[in-house]
């Protein structure tokens, strides 16, 4: 099983898109990693030799993209920033609502949550 970044990429897969399960590389860098690392994107990850591997590993190196812990951490670095300044961006953020403009009048649950039903409650006696 090859092991690139700390992730074990699937094996049955073509070497791009098995590039993608690591956080930070989509399908265009994964395929910028192949032509800098002279593999044909054809091949499975399970035919790869030990040299493939150590230059795949030496290509996302020498291309300097962020991958896994590293990129995480600028992804929320630059969340904390934006709430911080308070711009749009920050307070959709820190209001758990979606950023990006999408609607929320009826989409959006992954952002907000489980609908809660507002001005049913109990009853009050008299």
């Amino acid at each position: 099983m090859a092991r690139i970044a700390g992730i074990d990429i699937p094996r049955e897969k073509k070497v791009p898109y098995s590039l993608c399960y690591i956080h930070g590389i989509g399908l265009t860098v994964a395929n910028r990693i192949c032509d800098h690392a002279k593999i044909n994107k054809d091949t499975r990850v399970k035919d790869l030799t030990d040299d493939e591997v150590a230059s795949v590993r030496e290509a996302i190196t020498a291309l300097d993209i962020k991958v896994e812990g590293e990129q995480r951490t600028q992804v929320s670095m630059n969340i904390k920033r934006k709430r911080d300044i308070g711009c749009y961006q920050g307070l959709r953020h820190r209001r758990g609502l979606p950023v990006n403009g999408q609607r929320t009048k009826t989409n959006s649950r992954t952002r907000k949550g489980k609908r809660r039903t507002i001005g049913l409650g109990k009853k009050e006696q008299v």
